[in-house]
């Protein structure tokens, strides 16, 4: 993974792949094409450089791409606003120097006083899927994802190697996509850091899935959208989410999970906000009594 040339090649050869002549406007000819999708040619062509230098892009040279290069190809390539940013990592981060920045594994106590004030379930990942922070909602709708005895507590590691994943989450294969997509656009902005390295080598030698997954090189943004949970206790629930980045804190992600009034999620978060305080009472009765 650390190696940004092999990475831009195969993120651009993928993306060249899926996409037909007709698709791109070009006439189609008969007779048997070797290629899947556009040839280099061609795509040099729709972007206006010479096929010389897109075939230097394409081997990983995009350091020194100019930013309407670039904009021409992911037109050119019809990519989304998530692989268009991506492409725009892997440009910035292939003139770096290989840099050691690990992402954060704790908040600042004023952000966990936020946490707190919130009723939702709220929590704050890092780059890696660690959830760095929660409060008690949180805790109480992911019960099984902090259950996982592998520390620290990450949602994808739960997604691809804990066999409660696939009943946790309703919607799982749409949710483990997402996880390792979410994962490839962290691999552009910091493709040398070690704990990232790590935890996709781990992921990759522990299941196949994972392997399939990040070999087809998508990636993703998780902004907002509904998120359906089969929790243990309470039972199904729809819920609305929002993954908002936290400016004074670069690389953590605030998620709140909300349900519309009245609606049956809203009644299962009561019953959870009930749970989760009869829970925290039991550990805190547990632990005056081990005193």
């Amino acid at each position: 993974m650390a190696d940004v040339r092999s990475e831009i090649r195969e993120f651009l050869s993928s993306r060249r792949a899926r996409i037909t002549p007709e698709q791109a406007g070009l006439p189609a000819y008969g007779g048997n094409r070797r290629v899947a999708g556009l040839r280099r040619e061609e795509v040099a062509m729709l972007a206006g450089v010479s096929v010389d230098y897109y075939v230097r892009l394409e081997r990983g040279n995009l350091g020194g791409a100019s930013e309407s290069v670039l904009d021409a190809l992911a037109r050119t390539l019809q990519l989304d606003e998530a692989e268009r940013i991506h492409l725009f990592d892997l440009a910035r981060t292939s003139g770096e120097p290989k840099r050691r920045r690990s992402p954060a594994k704790a908040v600042r106590p004023a952000v966990q006083q936020v946490l707190d004030a919130i009723e939702s379930p709220a929590w704050v990942r890092n780059g890696l899927h660690d959830i760095v922070a929660s409060n008690r909602m949180g805790r109480a709708l992911y019960s099984p994802v902090f259950d996982d005895p592998r520390r620290p507590v990450n949602t994808t590691r739960f997604a691809y190697l804990n066999p409660a994943a696939r009943e946790f989450w309703i919607d799982f294969d749409r949710i483990a996509n997402d996880a390792a997509a979410m994962l490839r656009m962290e691999a552009g902005l910091r493709p040398h850091d070690p704990d990232l390295i790590q935890l996709v080598g781990e992921l990759s030698t522990q299941s196949e899935l994972f392997r399939q997954r990040w070999a087809s090189h998508d990636v993703v943004l998780h902004r907002s959208g509904i998120k359906r949970i089969h929790h243990p206790v309470v039972g199904a629930l729809e819920l609305h989410y929002e993954s908002m980045e936290l400016p004074s804190e670069p690389g953590l992600v605030l998620n709140v999970y909300t349900a519309p009034a009245d609606s049956p999620a809203a009644d299962g978060l009561r019953l959870l906000s009930s749970w989760a305080a009869t829970q925290e009472f039991e550990r805190a009765e547990a632990a005056v009594n081990v005193d």
